[in-house]
């Protein structure tokens, strides 16, 4: 009997398992055949799924941003005070924190060979901005999203310096009191 296979759901895997990759190895330094070595199938099989290292890459940029939409529930998160959102969105930074030195390294390597321009129109730049935007915007509001996801990534870069030194409790009270 032939086996039945779920491709989404095996689509989505090997996209689980290539962002462990792409943040062991880097971006430049991956080819198709290495990444399919490192998940343990066949070049071919892995051309089925991803026409291309850019494919696989974007899918995986989607897969980092996606955050759970339970979690940001507008209507649940409308009904708890501003000290709630603020103390869950620090849980959400402290989760970026684990995979972060991995998401830093692979990100300088990606953006390496671009101009500010190449940048701007990097589709999965776009993307990660737009979904980091908004989920940010879902705990401060628009008008403090991009300000308070530029100190969101600056702490987790100033925790990586200091060895985890800088307390996230003061983070949550200036963040607090900022957006008041």
């Amino acid at each position: 009997m032939p086996k039945i296979v779920d491709h989404e759901k095996y689509r989505k895997e090997l996209t689980d398992k290539a962002v462990k990759i792409f943040r062991e190895y880097g971006y430049s330094g991956l080819g198709m055949r290495k990444i399919a070595q490192e998940l343990g199938i066949s070049k071919s099989a892995l051309y089925h799924y991803f026409p291309s290292k850019e494919a696989l890459f974007a899918e995986c940029t989607k897969a980092v941003t996606s955050f759970d939409d339970e979690t940001f529930d507008d209507v649940a998160l409308k009904e708890i005070s501003q000290q709630e959102r603020v103390n869950a969105l620090i849980l959400i930074v402290k989760g970026i924190e684990k995979e972060f030195k991995g998401e830093l390294s692979l990100l300088v390597d990606y953006l390496r060979p671009l101009t500010p321009a190449q940048v701007s129109a990097d589709k999965n730049m776009q993307l990660a901005n737009r979904k980091y935007l908004d989920m940010v915007a879902v705990f401060v509001g628009h008008e403090n999203s991009q300000i308070v996801l530029c100190l969101m990534f600056g702490v987790l870069l100033q925790r990586l310096f200091d060895g985890g030194e800088y307390s996230f409790k003061e983070v949550e009270e200036r963040l607090i009191h900022f957006i008041k």
